[in-house]
C-alpha cells in the first residue's frame, strides 16, 4: 500500500517547512527510518525520515518550494502500484507551496513533466569560464533559492555563471556545489551603484524569520514591558577573567567576559526566582531551575539556544556549551531540545560596540537582559574623578511577572556579583 509522506512538524512551533534538499530521487528505493529529505524549519534544518518501504514514486514538492505541516509532498510506493488517487492528495499543497514565479510558470504549462534524468552540472572551460551561465530572470535578477544565495556567499560563487537545475531553471544548492568544484567564483564586487543594476532585490523569508515576526508581533504588544538599567563596574570582572584563563592555558580553553556574565545571571536569579519565571495565562510558573537563553545573531535572524541547568555550571563549562551552541546555530543543526525551554533571555551587542539599548521579551519568559559594550568612563571614587571599566544592563520585565522592586532586586544583585565576583559562588 502507497505511503503517504507528510511536511512533519519537526519543531514544536514549526507550521510550514522548506524543502532544502532531496536526498532521494523518483524511482530510488527506500526504507522505513531512512533519510529522505532535508527541511528547513522555522528555527532549524531537520531531518525528514520515510515512514514506509518501497520505491520513492513521486515528488510533489521541489526543492526550494514551502509547504504547511500534514502537507503530501511525496509518495512511497511499489513499482507497479497505482499512486494517481494518493499523488493527487497533494496536487494541491505542492501548487501552493512552489514560490511565486514557479507557480505561474506551472500553471501556463500544466502538462510539462520535469525531466527525470540526472541534473545537469557546470563544466569549466580552459580560464574558469562557464561553458553555460544561467540566464537572469527579467530585471537581472539570477533565480535562486535562499539556501543556494547563502550558500554561493559563503563559497564565493558567481551565481551569474551558474546553471540552474531547479524547478524553471531556479539555481538549488547541489548547483553551487557543483560550480565551486567547476571553479565558478565570483568576481569582485563593483564599487557603487550603475544604472543597469536592478533598483532593489526582494529576499525570500526564510522560515526563522516568518517565526521571528510573528513571535515580535505576540510580545511587544501584548506584553506590559517595561525597562531597568543599571551601571557596573567591570574592573573585578576583567581581573577574574585573566586569572582564569591563566589557569586554563594548559587544557586550550579561554572564557569570555559574557561566560563570566552568564553564570553571574544564573547564580543572580537564583537567588531572585520571582525574574525567573514564565507568564502561563493562568498561573505564574517560577522556575528553581536556571535554563538560560542565549542570543546568537544568524544570518536568518536571531535564535536564543539554550543553558541548561546553568545554575549548577562552573564558568569554564558554561564556555564550552556557548560556543559549542553558537556553532550549531549558525550551521542550523540546533535540535528543538536545544533551542526551547529557557527561563531567561540574554542578549549581548558589546561586542558590536553597542553602549546600550532594550530587547523584546521572548514570551512566556518574564524577563530578558541587554547587555552592552564595556567602556572606559569617567567616574568620582574617593573624592576623585577617576576612568573605570564600566558596562551598562538593560532588563525588559513583563509587569504581570515581575514588578519594579523585584527587578530591581535582581540587578542590585548582579551588579554585587560583578563588581566582587567570588561572590557568584558563594
Amino acid at each position: 500500500m502507497a505511503t503517504k509522506v507528510h511536511m512533519e512538524a519537526l519543531s514544536p512551533t514549526m507550521e510550514e517547512g522548506q524543502l532544502v534538499r532531496w536526498h532521494k530521487s523518483e524511482g530510488d528505493e527506500v526504507s522505513s527510518g531512512e533519510v529522505l529529505a532535508e527541511i528547513e524549519t522555522d528555527k532549524a534544518t531537520m531531518e525528514l525520515v520515510a515512514r514506509g518501504d518501497g520505491l520513492l514514486r513521486k515528488i510533489l514538492l521541489p526543492e526550494g518550494g514551502t509547504a504547511q505541516v500534514g502537507a503530501v509532498i511525496a509518495v512511497i510506493g511499489g513499482a507497479d502500484e497505482d499512486i494517481s488517487d494518493v499523488a493527487g492528495d497533494g496536487a494541491g499543497a505542492s501548487a501552493a507551496a512552489a514560490p511565486p514565479k514557479e507557480r505561474q510558470e506551472a500553471e501556463a504549462a500544466p502538462d510539462v513533466k520535469a525531466p527525470e534524468t540526472p541534473a545537469p552540472q557546470p563544466t569549466a572551460q580552459p580560464g574558469g569560464e562557464s561553458a553555460a551561465p544561467a540566464a537572469p530572470a527579467a530585471g537581472g535578477r539570477v533565480k535562486a533559492s535562499p539556501l543556494a544565495r547563502r550558500l554561493a556567499d559563503d563559497l564565493g560563487v558567481d551565481l551569474g555563471r551558474v546553471e540552474g537545475s531547479g524547478p524553471a531553471g531556479r539555481i538549488v544548492k547541489r548547483d553551487v556545489e557543483a560550480a565551486k568544484q567547476a571553479g565558478l567564483t565570483a568576481a569582485p564586487a563593483p564599487v557603487g551603484w550603475s544604472p543597469d543594476e536592478a533598483e532593489y532585490e526582494d529576499i525570500p523569508l526564510s522560515q526563522l524569520r516568518k517565526t521571528i515576526a510573528k513571535r515580535l508581533v505576540q510580545s511587544i504588544g501584548p506584553v506590559p514591558h517595561f525597562f531597568l538599567t543599571i551601571d557596573v563596574d567591570m574592573a573585578r570582572v576583567q581581573e577574574a577573567r585573566t586569572s582564569i584563563n591563566a589557569m586554563l592555558a594548559s587544557t586550550g580553553e579561554k572564557v569570555s567576559l559574557n561566560d563570566i556574565l552568564l553564570k553571574a545571571i544564573a547564580a543572580a536569579l537564583r537567588r531572585h526566582p520571582e525574574c525567573n519565571a514564565q507568564w502561563q495565562e493562568d498561573r505564574v510558573r517560577r522556575f528553581n531551575a536556571v535554563h538560560l537563553g542565549v542570543a546568537v545573531a544568524i544570518d536568518e535572524g536571531l535564535i536564543t539556544p539554550v543553558v541548561r541547568n546553568a545554575h549548577v555550571k562552573g564558568i569554564a563549562q558554561i564556555a564550552r556549551e556557548v560556543k559549542e551552541l553558537a556553532t550549531r546555530a549558525r550551521d542550523k543543526k540546533l535540535t528543538p531540545e536545544e533551542y526551547t525551554g529557557s527561563t531567561f533571555s540574554v542578549s549581548n551587542l558589546g561586542m558590536f560596540g553597542i553602549h546600550e539599548f532594550t530587547a523584546i521579551i521572548n514570551p512566556p519568559e518574564a524577563g530578558i537582559l541587554a547587555v552592552g559594550g564595556i567602556e572606559d568612563t569617567p567616574v568620582v571614587m574617593d573624592g576623585e574623578v577617576v576612568v573605570r571599566p564600566r558596562m551598562r544592563m538593560t532588563m525588559s520585565c513583563d509587569h504581570r511577572v515581575i514588578d519594579g522592586a523585584q527587578g530591581a532586586r535582581f540587578l542590585a544583585t548582579l551588579k554585587a556579583m560583578l563588581e566582587e565576583p567570588t561572590a557568584i559562588v558563594m
